[in-house]
This record gives structure tokens, C-alpha cells and sequence, in this order.
């Protein structure tokens, strides 16, 4: 009841800042009405063109011409249902899937992993914050407006299917694959914030997918290479990891994509994935959950399935399963094949393959492509780039910048001093250090690397001497940000040792669990969290530290007995 309660409130305060971006009905909605275009191409498909309908198939546009080929001649001979696009560029990707569909008799479901919108896959788009940067974040109607720019962006380019949000709750400060991906470690503020994301997704048109289900987000195995073991109850499990995934199926969300997990207290059998599991699926996900949209498999081809169920063994099981859409067969059509036998012989009703298929038809419906128009290559990138959506990034920044330490420095620091602007990691001067030169003029700046020797250590330490300030950025330079930094011990020691002096100011441009390898940082004058290296979050940093903005994050998750989910100082009135 409260989050329904609570989600009343924020549907009515997005309608109105959305602007121009229109609702739509939801697709869970739409599978209890008849629907003529679905009835008529459903007519026109045989058996193995309808099995055909529920293969998804890998696509990328920075492989070359033989491998985008290869594609191609995949599409025409199967007539698979759709794709999902990997790394590229969006020019490229809207033009070669407006070729795909030439190719297509029923036209193809795009989709792609936009957790953080279209950066996640593809060049010269807008990235998002990651969605643990996101569980900062106090107000969820700005979720719901990125929720509303990456369905613009989806559709700009002809996709129509985020496999996003992570509802996963992560409790493993140690977990290698979800971690960051995750909105936090509270199962509450983790589904209020998927759901708003989601909803400005779906009121757009664009499809939802909720992953991992049951729930990844407490395993240590990643399962792109081994089959992970989830050994709790099942009252721990439908307490905890489930819960999510029953919020986000009771607001309206499309489609939901089942982990591959072992999970003995919902299927005992042995090394069976999740993804191919009858009573996970069917059992507790359809009947217990009432799940009415798609059902997605994770990737087929990971190691965590196909490890135990080679040669199309795992695409079949994960059908008979309850699986709608199987995701990156390793062979589609191998996999069709195996379908069509157990058909054949009575193994699969064909009532529940054409059930999948007028499941699919729908979506497809949903997507508008039941009117398809291929996707304006021109100024693609000019619109992905547009500035309400940077305006939007730099919002969400501001919004989730965590003040976790402040002993009076913030009000007490002085524009004017000699001050030392640090920052560790990066070799060159950051965006943090420049946004911060504006404010203080009377400033240096010095960088020190992550492999800095003791000699280079020492050197900065004697010659921050001479500063009454120290401003310091800590930052992970690494592709995704790990729960421990990659710095040596010599540069670790040296932030502890800065943030022993009385007068140092330390903003974190890391994953909020390297908190807790850096012993005395909670001693530091001023400590923000600012979850990751992007530029929007270091200017809102440095906001932050010139008193230009009031930090209203909260840590999304809980590091040590320092700092605990919830952290955060919002009580300050910065003044210029």
C-alpha cells in the first residue's frame, strides 16, 4: 500500500514535468485485448516461424561488414523475432537496423542492456549515472524523467526494449557482477527507485525488464563464466530477493529476466540453472507471482547454463520452462530445430508455443510496430546529445553527491587561502580540480597516480606543508568501478595521512564500498561519496565544496559501521 500510495503521487508530479514526452497505455494491459494486427500476422506464420518469433539474436555495429553480414543472413533464413544490440555506435546501429528490417516478413523487436541508457553500449550517446549512484537519490520523479529521455533515445534509433532496471538488492559488498548495477542494499528504496525508472520507461512506449530474477544480487560467482549457488531458504528468499521483483510485477512492468542461478530451495535438481528451471519459472514466478508479460532469459550463451546443458539442450529446456523470449542462443537455429522435435512429439503443447508467440506479437504491437517506420539516420547524434538530457545527467549528479563527514569545515572552509587541489588516481588534471580553480583562485593543483612510488608519496605529503587547505579527489580511473580500489598501498596510505590533517576536504569518485579499505577517511574534515568518475559528478563535487550546492544524497548501501545505508548530512545552508 505504500508504494502504491507513494507512486499516485509522483505519476501525477512527472505527468506535469515531462513536458512533451506523452504517456501510453501499458503493455501487461494490453494482453487482455483482442488485437486485429496480432490475430492476422500470428495467421500467417507456421510452426517454425512462430518458434522462430522468441529468438533474440546478438548484434553489433563495431565487428565490420563480415560480421554484420553474417547477422543478416541469420534474420533471412530464420525470421528470428528480434535482437539485441552490444557495442557500437548509434549512427551505425540505426542504419543497419533499418537494413535488418528490411530483411524481417514480421518486423524485429530491438532491444539492448541501457541500464544507464544507450552509453552503455554505444559511443557519442549520453551516460546516465549507474544505478547504485541512483539509490543516492531522494526523489524518485527524477528517475522517472531519465526513465522518460532513454525511452526518447531507444526509439530515436529503432530500439524498443531495455533490458533494465536491475532490481537486484545487492547485499554482497563483494558481489563481481551486479555491485554498482544495483540501487543499493535495501529492498524498500531499491524498488521504489526500479519502479519510477521503469515507469517513465514504459509511459513512453518502450519495453521494461526487470533482472535478475529471483535475485543476483547476493552471489560471488559471476555467472558469465560459472553457474552461481544461491543457498538460502525459501523464506529468505521471498522475503528479500523476491521482493522487488513483486513490486515492480504489481506496477505494470513488461517483461522480467530470469538469472542463471542454482537455487536448491526452489529446485533442488542438481547444477540447475534458474533460467531453465519449471517450478522457478512457471511455478513461482507465473503461477505464485502472477506474472503476465514476457519472460526473458538471461543470455544463453553464458557459461552458467550451457556449462551443464550444451548443444541447444538449455535453449529447449529454457521453453519448456516458461521462457517467452530466449536471449543470445548460441545456435538459433539448432535451437528452433530442437523445439519443433519436442513439439512434434508431444513434449510442448502447441497451445503454449502460440501463447509465447501472440506474447511476443503483442510487444511488437506495443512498440508501434505494427506501423513500422525505419528510424531517421539524420542528425541522430545531435538529438541523442540534446541539452535537456545533459541538463538531466548533471540533475541527477547534484541530486545523489553524499555528504558523509563534515566537522564545520564546509562553512568554515575560506575561498581565498592558499589551497592544494589534489586529486589520486589520474595522472592529468581532473574536472574536479578546474571546476574547483573557479572558486579558488588563490590555488595549486597536483595529481598523483595509482602506482605512485613512496618517493612521489612523500614528495606531495612535504609539499601540501604550505597549504591551510587541502581539497582532495579520490578516483577510480578504472572502465566500471570496483568495490576495492586498484591504488597501490603507498597512494592508500597517503589519503589516509591527507585525511589526518585538520584542514582536508576528500570527495570519493569511486564505488562507495572502497570506503571501507581506507582506514581514518572517516576522520576527514569534509567526506562526500560521489559513487563514480564522471565529469557530472565531479562538478557537483566541487558545488559541493564551494557551497554552491547542498548535498542531498544518501548512501544507498552499507559500508562499515562508519557508514551505513542511509548515511548523509543534508542540514547545511551554504552560503556564498
Amino acid at each position: 500500500m505504500y508504494l502504491k500510495l507513494r507512486f499516485a503521487l509522483t505519476a501525477l508530479l512527472t505527468g506535469v514535468a515531462a513536458g512533451s514526452f506523452a504517456q501510453q497505455a501499458d503493455y501487461i494491459s494490453s494482453l487482455n485485448t483482442q488485437n486485429e494486427w496480432v490475430d492476422s500476422v500470428f495467421k500467417k506464420l507456421n510452426r517454425r516461424h512462430k518458434v522462430a518469433q522468441l529468438f533474440f539474436i546478438r548484434a553489433h555495429t563495431n565487428r565490420g561488414k563480415a560480421y554484420s553480414d553474417s547477422v543478416a543472413k541469420v534474420i533471412k533464413k530464420e525470421q528470428i523475432g528480434g535482437l539485441v544490440f552490444f557495442q557500437g555506435g548509434p549512427v551505425r546501429q540505426a542504419a543497419l537496423t533499418n537494413q535488418y528490417q528490411k530483411l524481417a516478413h514480421v518486423p524485429l523487436l530491438v532491444a539492448m542492456d541501457g541500464e544507464w541508457g544507450l552509453g552503455m553500449r554505444l559511443d557519442s550517446t549520453i551516460s546516465y549515472p549507474y544505478q547504485m549512484t541512483l539509490g543516492a537519490i531522494q526523489d524518485e520523479r527524477l528517475l522517472n524523467q531519465m526513465g522518460r529521455q532513454i525511452a526518447y533515445d531507444f526509439k530515436r534509433i529503432g530500439a524498443h526494449m531495455n533490458f533494465a532496471p536491475v532490481v537486484d538488492v545487492n547485499n554482497n559488498p563483494n558481489n563481481p557482477v551486479i555491485n554498482y548495477r544495483s540501487f543499493g542494499d535495501d529492498k524498500y528504496k531499491v524498488s521504489l527507485r526500479a519502479i519510477a525508472y521503469m515507469q517513465g520507461m514504459q509511459q513512453c512506449g518502450l519495453l521494461t525488464t526487470a533482472k535478475h530474477f529471483p535475485g543476483h544480487g547476493d552471489t560471488n560467482v559471476d555467472s558469465h563464466f560459472d553457474l552461481p549457488l544461491l543457498n538460502f531458504s525459501r523464506t529468505r528468499l521471498d522475503t528479500l530477493e523476491e521482493y522487488p521483483f513483486k513490486q515492480a510485477i504489481e506496477a505494470g512492468i513488461s517483461g522480467v529476466m530470469v538469472a542463471h542461478m542454482n537455487i536448491p530451495a526452489l529446485d533442488a535438481t542438481k547444477n540447475l540453472p534458474s533460467s531453465i528451471s519449471q517450478p522457478i519459472i512457471t511455478g513461482l514466478l507465473k503461477d505464485s507471482l502472477g506474472f503476465k508479460g514476457l519472460v526473458v532469459s538471461d543470455a544463453m550463451e553464458m557459461k552458467a547454463v550451457v556449462k551443464y546443458f550444451p548443444e541447444g539442450e538449455a535453449d529447449l529446456r529454457a521453453f519448456m520452462a516458461g521462457t517467452d523470449i530466449i536471449e543470445l542462443s548460441e545456435n538459433s537455429c539448432r535451437a528452433i530445430k530442437k523445439i519443433k522435435v519436442a513439439i512434434r512429439k508431444g513434449l510442448i503443447a502447441e497451445a503454449e508455443l502460440d501463447a509465447k508467440v501472440r506474447k511476443v506479437l503483442a510487444a511488437k504491437y506495443f512498440a508501434g510496430l505494427q506501423q513500422y517506420q525505419p528510424a531517421d539516420e539524420r542528425s541522430i547524434t545531435e538529438d541523442l546529445n540534446r541539452p535537456a538530457a545533459k541538463n538531466l545527467v548533471q540533475q541527477l549528479s547534484d541530486a545523489a553527491v553524499t555528504l558523509l563527514q563534515d566537522n564545520g569545515l564546509l562553512q568554515r572552509i575560506n575561498f581565498a587561502q592558499r589551497t592544494a587541489l589534489v586529486s589520486i588516481g589520474p595522472g592529468a588534471a581532473t574536472p574536479y580540480q578546474q571546476e574547483l580553480a573557479k572558486t579558488y583562485a588563490n590555488s595549486t593543483l597536483f595529481n598523483l597516480e595509482k602506482s605512485a612510488s613512496s618517493t612521489e608519496v612523500n614528495k606531495l605529503l612535504f609539499d601540501l606543508k604550505g597549504y591551510s587547505q587541502v581539497i582532495v579527489g579520490v578516483h577510480d580511473t578504472r572502465l566500471r568501478p570496483g568495490s576495492k580500489l586498484d591504488f597501490n598501498n603507498d597512494v592508500k596510505n597517503c589519503i589516509v595521512q591527507l585525511a589526518a590533517l585538520p584542514n582536508t576536504a576528500i570527495s570519493v569518485f569511486a564505488n562507495p564500498y572502497t570506503l571501507a579499505a581506507i582506514p581514518g577517511i572517516e576522520k576527514s574534515g569534509i567526506l562526500l561519496a560521489c559513487y563514480q568518475k564522471d565529469e557530472g559528478m565531479q562538478i557537483s563535487a566541487a558545488k559541493v565544496i564551494s557551497r554552491q550546492l547542498t548535498p542531498m544524497g544518501k548512501l544507498p548501501v552499507t559500508v562499515n559501521t562508519f557508514f551505513v545505508n542511509g548515511s548523509g548530512i543534508v542540514n547545511i545552508n551554504p552560503a556564498l
